[in-house]
């Protein structure tokens, strides 16, 4: 009989190893962040040559940077891989908000490069979740002290400071929004399209900002409070992806005209809920065009023929009233799993019919 601690340990990682395996594969898509192209095509996983001291420079020359993006990437070795890791979180999280709609957040180079030319609804998703990804991933990366230019939140405007004593480490969201805000620039108030994309941009920060949370622990005798700790954290990334993915839905269109007298651009066309503020202040995305119906493949998707779909629930509308076809395929699965005293686990072998529904061309 073998030790029971390292069979227990072997089943754990078995389980984790399958876990892991039922997951999709990760993206190969990640979003660049520059003003120009904020979608870029580049493998997640990179080797250097020239080992880890100079490292992060290659990994900034090959991003696909503005030349003072690159100089903010190179000046701290914790920003090429925090740009990496906000690339993968933000794509990984617009496939996953899109999993079940027409457009499922295709960012192959073609179509990416495509939906990136117009003001769509999607355009301004890819803007607002790129953003907030790194805005993300630069406070959580500045809280585990992969960073030299920044470390925990030092939290000053903590309500009732005198009561709190500073402890744990906060993800320092003040660091994260001045870094995003200075490494995507500022663009022309002029263009339309422009400020458009710019505001998509900042609205992924606000989301951001909104989801932050206090988080307390009291310490003192028999579970009095005498003393808390407390910090701040970000909300989870998935969250984010779901306000964004609402803002979506919920997105405006916006429309230019000039005005003779002053020379200055109108928004004639705005809905009411944009024009009772300021263009800049509304927290709503915002787009200039009509999407595409993502339907048939075009320079924009490569639509929805094949695509698996989900009866009674989605196949209607991913379909686009084609129809879909049914195909019936066996599963065999572990099931019935016991843990058998003392260190291992004993399962049958269950076979299960399974309906998999696919739209018709």
């Amino acid at each position: 009989m073998p030790d029971g601690r390292v069979a227990v340990r072997a089943w754990s990682t078995l389980t984790l190893i399958a876990a892991l395996c039922s997951l999709p594969p990760p993206s190969h898509a990640y979003f660049g962040l520059t003003g120009n192209e904020p979608l870029s095509i580049l493998p997640l996983s990179f080797q250097p040559e020239d080992g880890p001291a100079r490292a992060h420079f290659k990994l900034c020359d090959r991003l696909k940077l503005e030349k003072k993006q690159r100089r903010m990437c190179r000046r701290d070795p914790g920003v090429a891989e925090t740009l990496m890791e906000a690339i993968s979180l933000s794509a990984l999280e617009c496939q996953y908000q899109f999993r079940f709609e027409r457009w499922n957040c295709t960012l192959e180079g073609r179509y990416r490069a495509n939906i990136l030319k117009r003001g769509f609804k999607e355009t301004a998703f890819l803007y607002a979740i790129s953003s907030a990804g790194l805005t993300h991933a630069m406070a959580k990366a500045c809280s585990a002290g992969r960073m030299e230019r920044c470390t925990c939140d030092e939290a000053p405007d903590l309500e009732n400071r005198k009561a709190w004593q500073w402890g744990g480490c906060g993800d320092n969201l003040k660091y994260s929004n001045k870094f995003v805000k200075d490494f995507l620039g500022k663009r022309s108030n002029k263009d339309l399209r422009a400020r458009v994309d710019m505001h998509n941009s900042h609205v992924g920060m606000k989301v951001i900002k909104a989801g932050v949370d206090t988080t307390c622990k009291c310490h003192g005798v028999s579970g009095s409070c005498t003393v808390q700790t407390c910090w701040r954290q970000l909300a989870p990334f998935h969250k984010i992806g779901m306000v964004l993915k609402q803002r979506y839905e919920t997105a405006l269109k916006v429309a230019s005209a000039t005005n003779q007298a002053k020379g200055e651009g109108e928004l004639p066309h705005t809905p009411p809920r944009a024009r009772a503020e300021p263009f800049s202040r509304t927290s709503d995305l915002l787009h200039i065009e009509d999407s595409p119906n993502f339907c048939q493949a075009s320079m924009y998707s490569a639509g929805t023929s094949a695509r698996k779909c989900h009866k009674d629930k989605n196949c209607d509308a991913i379909c686009c009233g084609r129809g879909h076809n049914t195909q019936s395929r066996v599963l065999t699965r572990p099931c019935q799993c016991q843990v058998r005293w003392c260190c291992y686990v004993e399962c049958k072998q269950c076979t299960q019919k399974e309906e998999v529904y696919t739209c018709k061309g």
